[in-house]
């Protein structure tokens, strides 16, 4: 029993905590003071002053980094001295609580820049000159390695089916359907598997076409992640499919960090 009512008066000692933040009709107020002014544009939201001088923006950001992870922030940015912008985490008063009102909670709660006098100019600076890091969880953290693995491997995929790493071929896909030329994106019933060979024809793995999994020649398997928009195995890219590939077998395309190019001669003469 008393367990159960520490629990209630938690609950509702946070709920009273969180509604001293509100915001009606474009007015920011704490603690029922008006402390600020807030203004919307495309996910971006403008902070001013009571005399309704822009001082700040708040930006959100909801993206996919890889697969079905996917990580969102805020960019938070100075009107006044645009040198820099910050990525930052956010916080929201409850689950249900819409962008605008997760920005000024954010600004209030978490980075401190709105306070019971308005906008704090000092904490403002003070948060640009000493940056905090975000939090990112081990998941988010190896999908960004994982991302920037990709994106050094720059992979293309041509009309022939043929796989291309910073322009140069790779390899190339095999028992592709119909559609592929005017599609870039697996969507045909085939009971066929997809199949990837490198650039010296020998076999490095598949797209099972039935199970919706990537299969290494060495055995590992990439199950399609049930997370909705995010998951790339359910309609998967061949560019997609190509870029796991090379993840999951490392010696599938190797990345040149410097490309050594030797002397031009033309008929034994040394240009």
């Amino acid at each position: 029993m008393r367990k159960s009512l520490i629990i209630v008066f938690a609950i509702l000692g946070f709920l009273f905590h969180a509604q001293t933040v509100k915001i009606k009709r474009g007015i920011v107020t704490l603690e029922g003071v008006h402390v600020a002014k807030i203004s919307n544009k495309s996910k971006v939201y403008t902070f001013m002053d009571l005399k309704e001088t822009p001082i700040y923006t708040v930006e959100f950001v909801d993206k996919s980094v890889v697969d079905s992870v996917r990580d969102s922030y805020i960019k938070l940015n100075r009107i006044y001295n645009k040198d820099k912008t910050l990525e930052l985490d956010y916080i929201s008063p409850s689950a249900f609580s819409g962008e605008e009102k997760s920005a000024a909670y954010t600004c209030v709660k978490s980075l401190k820049i709105i306070d019971e006098r308005g906008i704090n100019i000092k904490n403002l600076d003070e948060l640009f000159k000493n940056s905090p890091k975000r939090k990112l969880d081990t998941k988010t953290k190896d999908a960004y390695t994982i991302r920037s693995k990709i994106d050094r491997l720059n992979i293309t995929v041509n009309n022939v089916g043929e796989i291309l790493s910073n322009g140069k071929p790779v390899g190339y896909f095999t028992n592709l359907p119909v559609s592929f030329g005017s599609e870039d994106t697996i969507t045909d019933k085939t009971f066929v598997d997809i199949e990837i060979y490198d650039a010296n024809s020998k076999y490095i793995g598949k797209y099972i076409t039935t199970t919706k999994q990537i299969k290494t020649a060495g055995g590992k398997t990439l199950y399609r992640e049930m997370s909705g928009r995010a998951s790339i195995l359910k309609f998967p890219t061949y560019k997609a499919i190509a870029e796991r590939m090379a993840i999951l077998d490392p010696n599938f395309i190797k990345f040149q960090e410097k490309v050594i190019v030797g002397e031009v001669t033309k008929d034994g003469v040394q240009k």
